[in-house]
């Protein structure tokens, strides 16, 4: 059956809700449109003051297991308590490269950015990708022996990437970009965009690799994985940018021998400026005879018309930087929204004997106009039944970006993002709906900044949402923000967040 066929259409919703404030306390009370009450307790999480080796660009990201929540930035990893006061479990960051250097894997000891941070639902285990290298590339991946930070050991493996990026005219090897790595029942699914850096670092290609998380969760040798290298089609209109794999919540796994999904935003081709669909990929592996492994792709979804967020009218849909934060006006920096991809996750779930549920989001534009106000487009794609969509939006001047989505066992919705504005100074913020009976999202203001980034554009692009496997129910969702004027020393800070909506238990 062909991939297309398997998504049914969705419906869009008009997310118009009114704006919630609060105050940036531990625990804050919110009031939701129903009049139920919905709890929500943030914690410090790293910052620049306690950070490893602290750079612009951090990409916090992280993951709740069913012991701790650790958190990722770019160079280290941190866990904590689930309960509060959420005491940490080392008394600093652990430097990231730490699974290696335990392995003497030195090719996986440097630095290294764009790192994402996961839990395995089906096996209770941490999963960690990175990217490293400098002219010589390699893919690390590390599985933890258990799901106990206090405890655990580390299964670490490489993959050499230069043979798999290749070389442009010049010689010079391309530079594997924004990782994205996914779990499935039979592999670990990544993406890793490929850039010419004699070009500015143009998008040239993506590769789609599947790694052997059976072998991988009992520390033995992995089987070679699988890659494939997706090329632009000759239109020059490039439809696989920044492939998103399908991540699995909750406990049920696909059926046997389900397809790994990954989705893309189709990029319009200039001079055009909207989209009205995105483009659904597939992966078989076959780790018996992999001769039979298969990545196809594209085909068409649907979806409403939209306007990646930011979009250069210029005809770059790139050039994504456009979000005021109060100090823009003599500052005149602005942040970059990164609409001109879908953000992680691609949250599945699996309800048994009734449907598939997958989720994605991304920051679209809903003003008119280039550089106009941004918000969050979420859709909800299904397998055996009708799925969702919606544009969360306001009237009041903000810009809302980098967003993350996942799903309770309920079927309930949420989203994270970051909030902006003329007056509002980067915030975490997040909206809630049902996607068994949807209505206008409920947002919620997270954490209120009260300072701005006033030296750069660069904002995280791996902010995640992510469900607690231990009820199935609690989202927990990281960011960063600041409370210091960030003009030359580094004072981004990160806030965990965690809340369960009405009527899941």
């Amino acid at each position: 059956m062909a991939a297309v066929a398997l998504f049914t259409h969705i419906t869009e919703e008009k997310d118009m809700s009114r704006r919630l404030r609060a105050l940036p306390f531990l625990l804050l009370l919110l009031t939701a449109v129903a009049g139920a009450q919905v709890t929500v307790n943030t914690f410090e999480g790293i910052d620049a003051s306690n950070d490893v080796g602290p750079e612009l660009g951090i990409d916090a990201n992280g993951a709740v297991g069913t012991l701790q929540y650790t958190e990722w930035t770019n160079d280290a990893y941190w866990a904590f308590s689930k309960t509060a006061p959420y005491t940490p479990v080392t008394p600093q960051p652990v430097p990231g490269y730490t699974p290696w250097v335990q392995n003497n894997m030195t090719d996986c000891e440097p630095y290294s950015g764009n790192v994402q941070l996961n839990f395995d639902h089906l096996a209770s285990r941490w999963v960690i990708g990175r990217r490293v290298g400098n002219g010589t590339f390699f893919y690390c991946i590390a599985v933890s022996s258990g799901a106990d930070m206090n405890t655990l050991t580390w299964y670490a493996y490489e993959l050499p990437l230069n043979s798999i990026l290749g070389q442009n005219a010049e010689g010079v090897t391309y530079y594997p970009d924004y990782p994205k790595i996914g779990t499935w029942a039979d592999a670990y699914y990544v993406t890793i965009d490929i850039e010419d850096p004699s070009r500015n670092y143009a998008e040239v290609g993506v590769i789609a690799c599947a790694f052997d998380r059976t072998t991988m969760l009992t520390g033995g040798t992995m089987r070679t994985p699988q890659c494939f290298r997706v090329l632009p089609n000759p239109s020059g209109n490039y439809q696989a940018h920044s492939l998103e794999p399908a991540d699995i919540d909750g406990t049920f796994a696909p059926p046997a021998g389900a397809l790994e999904y990954f989705l893309s935003v189709e990029n319009p081709t200039p001079p055009a400026t909207t989209s009205s669909s995105l483009n659904l990929w597939s992966f078989h592996v076959d780790w018996t005879t992999p001769t039979n492994s298969k990545f196809t792709g594209p085909t068409s979804q649907v979806v409403n018309t939209y306007t990646q967020g930011c979009y250069d009218e210029g005809g770059n849909p790139y050039n994504t930087v456009c979000v005021p934060e109060p100090s823009t006006a003599t500052t005149k920096v602005y942040i970059d929204s990164v609409g001109d991809r879908l953000m992680q996750r691609f949250a599945y779930r699996r309800f048994p004997g009734q449907y598939q549920s997958y989720l994605v989001s991304h920051a679209v534009q809903v003003g008119t106009g280039t550089g106009s106000q941004t918000g969050i487009r979420w859709y909800e794609f299904r397998i055996g039944g009708k799925g969702h969509s919606g544009t969360i939006m306001h009237n009041d001047g903000n810009y809302r970006f980098m967003p993350s989505i996942a799903q309770d066992k309920n079927a309930n919705m949420a989203v994270g993002y970051s909030i902006s504005g003329p007056s509002e100074h980067p915030s975490i913020a997040a909206s809630y709906t049902s996607l068994a009976n949807p209505t206008n999202p409920t947002e919620i203001l997270l954490y209120s900044g009260t300072a701005d980034e006033e030296n750069s554009f660069i904002w995280g692009v791996y902010s995640s949402m992510t469900i607690d496997p231990s009820d199935d129910c609690t989202f927990w969702y990281v960011n960063e923000y600041f409370n210091t004027n960030q003009i030359t020393n580094l004072t981004w800070r990160t806030r965990i967040a965690n809340f369960k909506l009405p009527g899941c238990s």
